[in-house]
């Protein structure tokens, strides 16, 4: 089994995390996305058992909602948010209680109304709420990493 530590609990997602139960609970309160969200939905699919790891279950998730309440995340917009797909893990201890939640790992940038973003940056990013860090807005390409593929391609024209 992967456990933190023994019978602890942790979350993580791409960038955010290891929190502890506490204060897992304490963020998704926090942002009171349900209110936001009313017609939420995880649309979960395709579970399946870990081959590699004992007691992990990866999970496919599209999340979808219409931001149609008014909460601590400002005025309802009115706009239909879909993520794209995304892959989640649970793992669970030797007595069934879950020790890591993974989630907001998007599958295919190019589906959904988010900029390719998951979890709640995705859900803020599609009703124009999006957090003023990188992280939390669309992918695009560093400086450094258009250097490389530039780099690379005059390579590539060199060796024919």
């Amino acid at each position: 089994m992967i456990a933190p530590e023994e019978g602890a609990f942790e979350f993580r997602g791409p960038v955010v995390g290891p929190l502890t139960r506490d204060e897992f609970i304490a963020a998704v309160v926090g942002f009171d996305v349900y209110a936001a969200f009313p017609d939420l939905a995880g649309n979960m699919h395709d579970f399946r058992a870990c081959p590699i790891t004992p007691g992990r279950v990866w999970v496919t998730t599209q999340i979808a909602g219409t931001n149609t309440g008014d909460s601590m995340l400002g005025s309802a917009t009115g706009t239909r948010v879909v993520t794209p797909p995304q892959a989640v893990s649970v793992v669970f201890d030797e007595r069934g209680k879950i020790v890591r939640f993974n989630i907001g790992y998007p599958m295919d940038r190019t589906v959904g109304t988010t900029g390719g973003l998951g979890g709640i940056f995705g859900l803020l990013y599609g009703i124009g709420k999006g957090l003023p860090f990188p992280e939390a807005q669309p992918w695009t390409m560093s400086k450094r990493y258009r250097l490389f593929n530039i780099v690379g391609g005059v390579l590539r024209k060199l060796r024919k």
